[in-house]
């Protein structure tokens, strides 16, 4: 029985243990605790990081390297042939705007009773002036009326439709194309981004001697936005202007026109305008421009054979307006192809190191020949006639 309670006050005294102490017990292992979380925390930090693995870049054969070259070689020949379209149906609205001025201002203007006595004056000015031994009638009435010819028919027409406008327009339809071909290549043989930006960037299109700024690879061709602004395009565009010269018929087609008008003007003169007028335009004299003045032509004799001197000018105008628009059109160096014609070209020949045997692409289109007599030759056998 004693026993018992003895038992009994021995649990009492430890279920009597203060509180403290149990709390105490548990802080300890709580503060044990974090500072082995702290340290596996320090030593994490102090362990460098792994750099995550990642996936090798994809290896493309030589093989894979070479067809994609051949596609992108078609590619600009397709986009070349997509030009041309583009460049000849504007052209083709050029010349007609051209045409239709011709007829509503030039040839009216240059049949008039007033235009054909101060063509006279001009012609006997020429030959006051002209050197002993020299006529330069001819020439200086060609330079006359192409000058007329600008200010009243090109000049005008080019506030709408300006071929260096065609050129240009041309040339970013070209590369518009050949950008959104390039996607469609890279796509087709899951060639990495990265990896065909560097097989772009080695392929020139631009290359004008001497200044390195005046090169430019196909990547910076089809990246740049726009590509006015790209350095090496400014100074090619630059090279066509000059070497083209402007917009305009030619001496040697316009010199015929200027022949025939000398021709009537001298015999015009010298039937109606007396002796003085004859003298005039046959050896000058030095009250020439009196002479002249006072000839007069007579008013209702031209009106009588205007209708027959316009039909003549139409007539020889025609061939002047066929040179323009196929200069402007075949022309490789200076026609509003000319851009187009050399990045292709440049683009293609630099392709054909690398390249060993052509695959189709479609839309198969014929390459730019390694000529540039070659391609007009080639274009005018598959190339509707005007």
């Amino acid at each position: 029985m004693s026993s018992m309670k003895d038992s009994i006050r021995i649990d009492a005294r430890a279920d009597e243990r203060p509180a403290s102490d149990s709390y105490y017990g548990t802080a300890i292992l709580l503060l044990r605790a974090m500072l082995v979380a702290l340290s596996v925390a320090l030593a994490g930090c102090a362990t460098p990081e792994r750099p995550q693995d990642s996936a090798p870049p994809v290896q493309i054969s030589e093989r894979t390297w070479q067809q994609v070259d051949s596609d992108i070689a078609n590619a600009s020949s397709a986009a070349t042939e997509s030009a041309w379209d583009y460049a000849r149906v504007a052209l083709d609205h050029w010349i007609s705007l051209v045409q239709m001025r011709t007829e509503a201002d030039f040839i009216p203007w240059f049949g008039s009773s007033w235009t054909q006595q101060w063509l006279a004056i001009k012609m006997a000015w020429y030959k006051l002036d002209a050197e002993e031994g020299t006529d330069p009638t001819v020439k200086q009435l060609a330079a006359y009326l192409r000058e007329q010819y600008h200010e009243r028919v090109l000049a005008p027409v080019a506030k709408e439709i300006d071929p260096d406008v065609i050129r240009e327009q041309a040339t970013n339809y070209y590369v518009q194309i050949l950008s959104n071909q390039l996607q469609e290549i890279q796509r087709r043989y899951g060639v990495a981004s990265d990896q065909f930006d560097r097989r772009l960037k080695d392929i020139s299109a631009i290359a004008l001697a001497p200044d390195p700024a005046h090169s430019a690879s196909l990547y910076q061709l089809v990246h740049a936005d726009p590509i006015a602004r790209l350095p090496a395009y400014e100074a090619l565009i630059a090279q066509i202007r000059e070497d083209a010269g402007g917009t305009g018929p030619s001496e040697a087609r316009i010199s015929p026109v200027a022949q025939q008008a000398s021709e009537k003007l001298a015999a015009r003169l010298i039937t109606s305008g007396g002796v003085g007028a004859a003298a005039a335009v046959v050896g000058g004299m030095p009250g020439v421009m009196i002479s002249l003045f006072a000839a007069g032509f007579g008013v209702m004799e031209h009106e009588k054979d205007r209708p027959k001197l316009e039909a003549l000018l139409r007539k020889n105008l025609n061939p002047v307006l066929d040179d323009m628009w196929r200069d402007l059109m075949e022309d490789p160096a200076t026609g509003v192809m000319a851009a187009v014609y050399y990045l292709s070209k440049q683009i293609e020949e630099n392709l054909a190191k690398t390249v060993t045997q052509p695959l189709e692409f479609e839309p198969a289109r014929p390459g730019i020949p390694r000529s540039d007599t070659q391609f007009i030759q080639d274009k005018n056998k598959t190339t509707m006639k005007r």
